[in-house]
């Protein structure tokens, strides 16, 4: 998936709708946290949406922006305003994996992750990954897509006998689950399902390859399948293609530690 997220740089902003949109919306949650972070992270940045909307929020804070597609970094540096470039304001690029990340424990205040974490084969590495670079307090704020995405898509598989080959996602409990495990405290989960449509097959098809996922998303099978799928695909009453996604969103803080690194537990007392 690495090299097509890579050669999808200059077309992702063409077909990134729903990246737009479940951006806008963790943003509008942000609205109801008060927080002041010192260095803030878009993980999996893409083109960067994420990370100019922190910068926008939290223009005091360091803002950086990881992806492991270095593409995608250039393509965040190219839509950084010139001003921004010249005063040294603007994003810093950071190409690495979320699972072994090249940041000091305990240093940023707010990590932000748009649609990336579902493409992972188990998120949990990652989770406990993003832990670790959290400070105490820090916020961690992500969206995933859910079981229910391309319902109508596995429905048409179904119908018509061909393998259900499109990639399997967490629901949100499962992910709560992992949150707790990775260290979080009492983290909160919620979903809602999102539905686009499209003129044609064709075109849903193109979106995801502009996007660098169609691989990832819908797997592999033989032509004369996936024709047949996609014409079992059921059309609304304007003829077109709906496509359900169920996002998940998760909001987890790094708690106190309970215990330092050689095992021994935190007692911490205070005064009347």
């Amino acid at each position: 998936m690495r090299d097509d997220f890579a050669q999808a740089a200059e077309t992702y902003d063409s077909a990134a709708v729903l990246a737009r949109e479940v951006g806008a919306r963790m943003a509008g949650r942000l609205d109801l946290v008060k927080i002041t972070p010192q260095r803030v992270a878009d993980i999996g940045c893409a083109t960067g949406d994420g990370i100019r909307e922190l910068q926008q929020r939290y223009a005091k804070a360091l803002p950086l922006a990881l992806d492991y597609a270095l593409p995608m970094l250039r393509a965040v540096r190219q839509r950084t305003p010139l001003l921004q470039r010249m005063t040294g304001r603007g994003p810093r690029p950071i190409n690495a994996d979320v699972r072994a990340l090249p940041l000091a424990a305990n240093s940023l205040g707010l990590v932000w992750s748009n649609l990336m974490l579902h493409w992972l084969d188990d998120p949990l590495p990652a989770l406990k990954e993003l832990h670790r670079v959290l400070e105490v307090n820090g916020l961690l704020s992500f969206a995933t897509l859910g079981p229910d995405t391309l319902k109508e898509l596995r429905a048409a598989a179904e119908k018509v006998g061909a393998g259900d080959t499109a990639r399997r996602f967490l629901d949100m409990h499962d992910l709560g689950d992992m949150l707790v495990a990775a260290g979080f405290g009492d983290p909160v989960m919620d979903m809602e399902i999102i539905t686009l449509t499209y003129p044609s097959p064709r075109a849903f098809l193109t979106d995801q390859r502009h996007l660098g996922v169609r691989d990832a998303l819908l797997g592999r099978q033989g032509w004369r399948a996936w024709r047949n799928v996609l014409d079992a695909w059921p059309r609304d009453a304007e003829m077109r293609l709906p496509a359900t996604f169920e996002i998940v969103y998760g909001h987890a803080w790094k708690p106190e530690p309970r215990q330092i690194a050689d095992g021994r537990a935190v007692v911490t007392f205070r005064s009347r």
